[in-house]
């Protein structure tokens, strides 16, 4: 308890705001064991500097643990889960039955199963007896529950851990008493502790599952053909018709998107406004425009299992259809009266241009491009689009002020931030398609430019270097976001960043 005592008083010096990385978790761990190496830190067994050097796992959890503990404890308990290892039951002994979902305790009363199940139920706490975080993801996802307080041993923490980080989920980890898969023990006083958390001002986390069901709305023929003023005796109804079309095809919509979700997460108003709803079409009329144009440029034949554009109509009729969907989407900005839409757009719209040229001029003139060349088209071509949704996203509040702990602040200091996570993301995610595509198509690629820097290398020496370089680029991702100080931003672009780049 001691040493929880000066884990608890290191991270409250610190001010952070989580979710934390694996990496800033690594970081503090070896930090504290420093400031630890000459102080007394009581009687534990293990708090000698060199005690704390082969507990840095440990100590992660129990830094992750104190990060969100104050944010638990705001959480109402039927928003929480208590999860439970099935080892804590008596080997031989147990007579609970199993089902999909885990052990259907019998409370007979050998373990201390019941016990902590009872303290949950007591509390209004959900409670499940099942090993595997992936679990826990589901019902966060899912919106079930919230938080978790999960008790494993460590072995089986450490696996599960990076998950729960990576989701950003708020959790607390209660690390058994010993390893092994039978008859282990647990300090069910600190987690009868955590379990009863509590604090005056209950806070509701904010979830996007009603926002990907609006904009799917917002993109069905019934609500997009009078956003963008189509009808059918519309003039030049068919080319307005096939921008329709093209506007309601496939696609995950990430643009749209990360517009409405970063305007939800800082202005915490899950109702979106005209405003928004405008600008969401706009961006999406750009990308749409932009992959019209691409296919145009690279002689794309298919997008999304179904003909282009230009197969079906002719390269002539794409260039005005990719013309018109600018048009309209230029036309929906200027309608918000907020001209740093505007500005956004143009500039964002300008840098793929460029990005684009850089890509036909060495079409044009092929030559064995370097992992720089390729890396440079990238950020102007790909990084943009990430960009732009956030700035727009940023934008439609309207300067709103971020709600920091018990206070506020500006929003202006989220740009650069903003800037450095779509540059680290947008190349991660060019980099993950290229080995996805395996650089099928003819222009340049990482794949490419890695054989060309590296001629000796095999297939498998190149793909393991490209998977490399897209983890190194996603926690630069992450590491932009270090000095985030709003919670809900924050979150959200955790679970993004692991979304996208999921492999």
């Amino acid at each position: 308890m001691t040493l929880r005592r000066a884990l608890r008083d290191f991270v409250q010096a610190k001010s952070l705001c989580p979710p934390l990385s694996l990496k800033q978790l690594e970081m503090l761990a070896a930090e504290f064991v420093a400031q630890q190496d000459q102080a007394d830190v009581g009687n534990d067994s293990c708090a000698c500097a060199d005690g704390l050097c082969s507990m840095s796992n440990w100590l992660m959890v129990e830094i992750n643990n104190q990060l969100w503990a104050d944010i638990i404890a705001a959480i109402p308990h039927d928003r929480r889960l208590l999860m439970l290892p099935k080892c804590l039951s008596k080997h031989g002994e147990c007579r609970g039955e199993y089902d999909e979902y885990g052990l259907l305790c019998h409370r007979c009363g050998r373990c201390l199963i019941p016990d902590l199940q009872e303290k949950a139920g007591q509390l209004g706490t959900l409670s499940l007896v099942a090993e595997g975080f992936t679990q826990v993801i589901e019902l966060i996802e899912s919106h079930v529950v919230d938080a978790v307080i999960g008790v494993s041993c460590l072995d089986s923490l450490e696996k599960a851990f990076p998950l729960l980080v990576s989701h950003a989920v708020p959790g607390l980890a209660v690390p058994l008493n010993d390893n092994g898969c039978i008859n282990t023990h647990v300090d069910d006083s600190y987690v009868a502790e955590l379990l009863s958390l509590t604090c005056p001002e209950q806070h509701a986390l904010l979830h996007y599952e009603a926002t990907r069901q609006q904009i799917d709305r917002w993109f069905s023929r019934e609500e997009l053909a009078p956003a963008l003023r189509i009808s059918d005796d519309t003039p030049g109804a068919k080319t307005s018709q096939v921008c329709l079309d093209w506007m309601t095809r496939g696609g995950r919509r990430w643009r749209p998107f990360l517009l409405c979700a970063v305007y939800q997460s800082i202005t915490g108003e899950m109702m979106l406004n005209e405003d928004v709803h405008r600008a969401a079409v706009a961006v999406e009329c750009f990308h749409k425009a932009s992959l019209i144009h691409d296919d145009i440029e690279d002689g794309g034949m298919t997008r999304y299992d179904q003909p282009t554009v230009n197969a079906l109509y002719g390269d002539a009729y794409a260039v005005n259809v990719g013309d018109a969907l600018l048009g309209m989407g230029y036309r929906l900005l200027t309608e918000s009266n907020n001209m740093e839409l505007v500005r956004l757009i143009a500039e964002a719209h300008t840098s793929l241009c460029q990005g684009q040229g850089r890509e036909l001029e060495w079409t044009a003139h092929p030559h064995p491009a370097g992992l720089d060349f390729t890396l440079d088209i990238i950020r102007h071509k790909t990084v943009p689009a990430f960009e732009v949704s956030l700035m727009l996203g940023l934008a439609c509040t309207g300067g709103q002020r971020l709600r920091v702990g018990d206070g506020t602040s500006g929003i202006q200091h989220l740009r650069p931030m903003l800037h450095s996570y779509s540059e680290a993301l947008g190349i991660a995610y060019q980099l993950k398609d290229d080995l996805e595509d395996d650089g099928e198509d003819c222009s340049p690629s990482a794949i490419f430019a890695l054989h060309n820097e590296h001629p000796d290398w095999s297939d498998e020496v190149v793909r393991e270097a490209l998977s490399g370089m897209i983890d190194r680029y996603k926690q630069q991702a992450l590491d932009a976001l270090d000095d985030l100080d709003c919670l809900e931003l924050k979150r959200l672009l955790y679970q993004v960043t692991e979304k996208i780049l999921k492999r």
